[in-house]
């Protein structure tokens, strides 16, 4: 097995290569593993207001905490390492907001963040079709933490 480094950036966060010789099983281990230690932003918990679309509180929020968001490494810290000691606040913690009203798709685009640097990395993410009268409102906190703990 080899490993061929096509670029790396001055502070140690981006690297490129290529992995040779090496069969499916062992690249995917690899990929796995350095997943786990990536910095990442991610909707932990969601307050509902209003939800009277078809789909379960429950339903909503999972498809909350599946939508990538951007992260800010130099705006945030991992709540452990956080002055609050992971209780949260503004260091750690990002507050998003949806409010939408049917007939509608609601799209993760819909997601507005208090931060401007924190946003879907995706916004044509679909997360509930809203028929008509049906209204959904919500406050989610996105958290800082790793690929192991999301």
């Amino acid at each position: 097995m080899a490993v061929e480094v096509f670029e790396s950036d001055a502070k140690g966060n981006r690297l490129s290569f290529v992995l040779k010789g090496a069969n499916p099983a062992t690249a995917n281990s690899l990929r796995r593993s350095v997943l786990q230690d990536v910095p990442t932003m991610a909707i932990e918990d969601v307050e509902f207001r209003k939800n009277s679309s078809i789909l379960y509180d429950e339903i909503i929020a999972h498809r909350l905490g599946l939508v990538p968001l951007t992260t800010d490494l130099q705006g945030y810290s991992i709540p452990e390492k956080c002055k609050c000691k992971g209780q949260g606040c503004a260091s750690c913690q990002a507050k998003l907001t949806l409010k939408a009203e049917g007939p509608a798709t609601v799209y993760s685009s819909d997601l507005k963040s208090k931060d401007p640097e924190i946003k879907p990395v995706f916004p044509g993410m679909p997360i509930v079709k809203l028929l008509k009268g049906q209204k959904l409102e919500l406050e989610a906190t996105a958290v800082l933490g790793t690929g192991k703990q999301h």
